[in-house]
C-alpha cells in the first residue's frame, strides 16, 4: 500500500465544517491515510482570526445584511466578495505552507470556502503532485468556493451540482450523500437513549436545539412545549445566556432538560420524536438517526438555500422563529397521521463508500 497523506482545510464557523472535516478523515484512516485538519481562520493569525470571526458573527446577527452580502457578492463573486477572498489567502499563505511543506500531502479536501482558494493558490503557483478537492454540503455553492484548479467537486444534490456549473461548466463534479460523524450511526434505541434522559418510554419528546450557537428563542420555546406536556431536551449550544435561562426554567419544569454544548447529541436525537433545529449538517445527523425535523427559518444566506434542499428531501416541516408558531408546528407534525418514520442508516459505508469510490476514479486510489 502507498503511503498517503491528506490536509483537510476546515473553518470554525459554526459546528458543520469541522463535522465534515472529522468525516472525511475518519473516512481515510482505516485505508492508512494519514490526515490532518487545519482551521482555516486559525491561520489567518492571532489577530486575524479574531477578527474574522467578529466580521461573521456581525452579519450573522443581522439577518439582511448576511442576505444581503450573501446573494449580492458571495453568489455573484463581486469584486468585494474576491478581494476579501484574496485578503484572507495572503494572511493564511504563510502558516498554510508550514504545515504543507512539513506534511507534504498527495491529497487536499477544501470544507471550507477559504480552504478551496487556498488550495487553489497552491495548485497555480507550485508543481506539487497533490489532488485537490472541495466537499460542500450547502445546497448552493457560491462563487467563492469554485476554482479552476480544483479537480473535484463532491456535493449532495443535484442542485448543488448545477451550481458548480454555473461557474464553471465543465468540472468535474459528483454527488455524494452528507457525512454524518461516526456515533450517529451507532446511536442507541429510543428506549435505551430515553432510560439515559430519565425520559418516560409513552411520553411525546422533542429535541430543541438550533446550531452551536443557540439560534433562535429556544428558552421560550422550550417552555411552551413543556406547558404542552411535551418532554423538551433543549440544547443552546455556545449560546451561555441560553444555557443559563433553560437552567433557569428546568427548575421548575421538570420535563424540561437543559444542555449546553454536548457531544450527546447522537443519543439525545435517539431519545426524541421530532428534532427542531435550523438548517445546517444537524439535519444530515437527524436524517442518520431516523428522524424528523420542524426546521427553523433562522439562519441567513446559504441556511435559507438549505432550507428549502431540506424540506424537498421530506420527513421536514419549515415554521417561522416565534415561540407560539414553533409550538403549533412542533404539535402538527407530531399529529400529522401521514407521517411516517424511516429507519436510522446504520452504516457509515452508505457515505464512506461513495466518498473514497469518487475519489479512486481521480487517480487516488488506496489499493
Amino acid at each position: 500500500m502507498n503511503e498517503h497523506c491528506a490536509l483537510i482545510l476546515s473553518g470554525h464557523l459554526g459546528a458543520g465544517h469541522d463535522v465534515v472535516a472529522e468525516a472525511c478523515a475518519d473516512a481515510l484512516s482505516p485505508h492508512g491515510v494519514k490526515s490532518r485538519v487545519l482551521d482555516a481562520m486559525e491561520l489567518l493569525g492571532r489577530a486575524g482570526g479574531p477578527a474574522g470571526d467578529a466580521v461573521f458573527k456581525t452579519l450573522f446577527w443581522r439577518p439582511t445584511v448576511y442576505d444581503g452580502f450573501h446573494f449580492s457578492h458571495l453568489r455573484r463573486g463581486s469584486r468585494v466578495a474576491r478581494g476579501l477572498d484574496r485578503l484572507a489567502v495572503r494572511n493564511i499563505w504563510p502558516r498554510f505552507m508550514k504545515h504543507f511543506e512539513s506534511t507534504r500531502p498527495d491529497l487536499l479536501i477544501s470544507v471550507f470556502a477559504t480552504g478551496a482558494a487556498t488550495a487553489a493558490r497552491l495548485r497555480r503557483e507550485r508543481d506539487d503532485d497533490v489532488l485537490s478537492v472541495v466537499l460542500c454540503t450547502d445546497t448552493w455553492l457560491h462563487r467563492m468556493w469554485v476554482h479552476d484548479e480544483t479537480d473535484l467537486f463532491l456535493v449532495t444534490s443535484q442542485t448543488a451540482a448545477e451550481s458548480v456549473h454555473a461557474y464553471r461548466p465543465r468540472a468535474s463534479v459528483e454527488i455524494v450523500p452528507a457525512p454524518a460523524r461516526p456515533a450517529f450511526y451507532d446511536a442507541p434505541s429510543r428506549s435505551e437513549a430515553r432510560a439515559m434522559f430519565e425520559v418516560p418510554d409513552d411520553a411525546r419528546c422533542v429535541l430543541l436545539m438550533s446550531g452551536a450557537w443557540g439560534v433562535g428563542p429556544i428558552d421560550e420555546v422550550a417552555l411552551r412545549l413543556s406547558r404542552a406536556g411535551l418532554f423538551v431536551l433543549a440544547v443552546a449550544g455556545r449560546n451561555r445566556k441560553f444555557e443559563r435561562k433553560l437552567g433557569s426554567l428546568a427548575k421548575s419544569n421538570p420535563s424540561i432538560r437543559p444542555f449546553g454544548f454536548t457531544e450527546q447529541v447522537p443519543e439525545l436525537m435517539a431519545a426524541c420524536d421530532v428534532v427542531v433545529t435550523s438548517s445546517g449538517d444537524t439535519c444530515t445527523e437527524a436524517r442518520v438517526v431516523g428522524r424528523g425535523m420542524v426546521l427553523l427559518d433562522v439562519v441567513p444566506g446559504h441556511g435559507r438555500e438549505n432550507l428549502m434542499h431540506q424540506l424537498e428531501l421530506g420527513n421536514a416541516a419549515v415554521c417561522m422563529p416565534d415561540p407560539a408558531t414553533i409550538a403549533d408546528a412542533v404539535m402538527a407534525f407530531l399529529d400529522d397521521p401521514a407521517r411516517s418514520e424511516p429507519p436510522p442508516v446504520r452504516s457509515r459505508d452508505a457515505w464512506e463508500a461513495p466518498f473514497l469510490a469518487a475519489l479512486d476514479r481521480i487517480g487516488y486510489s488506496l489499493d
